[in-house]
């Protein structure tokens, strides 16, 4: 199992448009049992949100999600990020990742994506987004074939086929949005998210 990864069976894929939402929000996902969060670089206000996390909360395991360039892995890990995970690699990107010291997860969706990533050193992928991509059945068929290469796969996961996912001997975590997503998090539905996060989080035994 990928460090630091091995004590969860799901990365919730956050994306937070309010820095006082940081903290609560966090909260209920630790008190869940999941303290690796991946912030979303989609919003104004993500490093903020990435720098109280980190800040306040020492047991999170905060990182930086939609790094997309060199840029973005350092202000993420100025913010305070723990790792950093793109949708996709670049030579830029790869150097940077590999610079920053930070557990770092490129995406990959194709085969030749997959060589690629590689060749840069990197055997933990993200798989995004997953269901669009072929979902369980290409992960399946990928895993005789890259030995030793591991993925989260992430979007389109949710409860359900997260199970599927992680019986898979080339998966130990899986990304999603299902726990926590944009609308229950503006909603401040923090029992809601921790609810979810314990029912996420028995998915260890799937593993």
């Amino acid at each position: 199992m990928p460090q630091p990864f091995d004590h969860t069976p799901v990365i919730p894929v956050l994306t937070i448009e309010r820095v006082e939402d940081a903290i609560p929000l966090a909260t209920a996902l630790i008190e869940g049992g999941l303290n690796a969060l991946e912030v979303t670089l989609r919003t104004p206000n993500a490093l903020a949100v990435i720098e109280r996390i980190a800040r306040e909360l020492p047991d999170a395991l905060v990182g930086a999600g939609t790094v997309l360039r060199p840029a973005d892995v350092t202000a993420a890990k100025n913010a305070g990020a723990k790792f950093l995970v793109s949708p996709g690699l670049t030579q830029s990107l790869a150097a940077a990742g590999i610079a920053s010291g930070l557990p770092y997860l490129p995406g990959a969706v194709t085969p030749t994506e997959v060589l690629m990533a590689r060749e840069f050193g990197f055997s933990f992928l993200k798989f995004f987004p997953a269901k669009e991509f072929g979902g369980v059945a290409m992960l399946k068929a990928w895993a005789p074939v890259f030995a030793g290469i591991v993925f989260c796969p992430t979007g389109g996961v949710t409860l359900e086929n997260a199970v599927e996912y992680l019986a898979l001997p080339n998966v130990p975590v899986v990304g999603g949005t299902w726990i926590a997503n944009a609308q229950a998090i503006r909603d401040k539905d923090w029992s809601g998210i921790l609810a979810r996060a314990k029912q996420a989080f028995k998915l260890r035994a799937a593993r």
